[in-house]
């Protein structure tokens, strides 16, 4: 796995050298979902520091203890998130990348009141207008990014996207890249194991790569 997680750091570097960004532009999100604890250690022995979990459930089981031993580690909810997990993703990530609509925005907002944890947070935005996919419209974005930090007083600081399976990510990445600029948001997070290099040269200051490092998911049997 080392081999794997080396090779995707040098396409990182690679690129963004390219397109002449600097070093440490760009973060590599390990994702690191269905896989055992001793894959995520080995990725830490190695240096890797930045982890992301699909599920609330399955991180809760997995990144405490890890927590406790790296400091340093920072984990980011890269999945879908149900308002009835806000406490212990609160308590959990250290980035929530995947705020996706006014319910769940209450529902942060409130839990970081009463604890005083602020995790960032990324606007999840469904660039391909997809009815199936959850996100928000691009064209509601700053209402919506307005609405989280002056009312609801999130620590919104940039935005991701999953493209559509059947379209080609570089329009997809463009636009989103576009909307951060012109919103004043640092953290552009797009780019997965097949199309994180172009996620780089379109400017994703986050790329979430798994299969390409971890190997195939080990999906339990039904």
């Amino acid at each position: 796995m080392t081999g794997r997680l080396d090779s995707v750091r040098r396409a990182i570097a690679e690129t963004a050298a390219a397109c002449g960004r600097g070093d440490g532009a760009v973060t590599l999100v390990a994702v690191s979902k269905t896989h055992p604890a001793e894959a995520v250690e080995e990725a830490l022995s190695v240096g890797q520091r930045v982890f992301g979990e699909n599920r609330v459930q399955e991180a809760k089981a997995k990144f405490p203890a890890l927590k406790d031993r790296f400091p340093d580690l920072e984990l980011h909810l890269i999945g879908p998130l149900q308002t009835n997990k806000v406490k212990d993703a609160v308590a959990l990530f250290d980035v929530i990348q995947t705020l996706d609509r006014p319910k769940l925005a209450e529902a942060l907002a409130d839990e970081m009141a009463k604890t005083g944890r602020r995790p960032r947070c990324l606007i999840e935005v469904n660039t391909g207008e997809e009815p199936q996919k959850a996100g928000i419209a691009p064209a509601e974005v700053e209402a919506f990014l307005t609405d989280c930090r002056d009312r609801l007083g999130l620590p919104v600081t940039g935005l991701m996207c999953i493209p559509p399976v059947d379209e080609e990510p570089a329009m997809h990445f463009a636009l989103l890249a576009e909307m951060a600029r012109r919103l004043g948001l640092a953290e552009i997070s797009m780019g997965m194991s097949g199309d994180y290099e172009t996620a780089v040269r379109f400017g994703a200051t986050h790329v979430r790569v798994g299969t390409a490092i971890f190997g195939a998911r080990p999906y339990p049997a039904a």
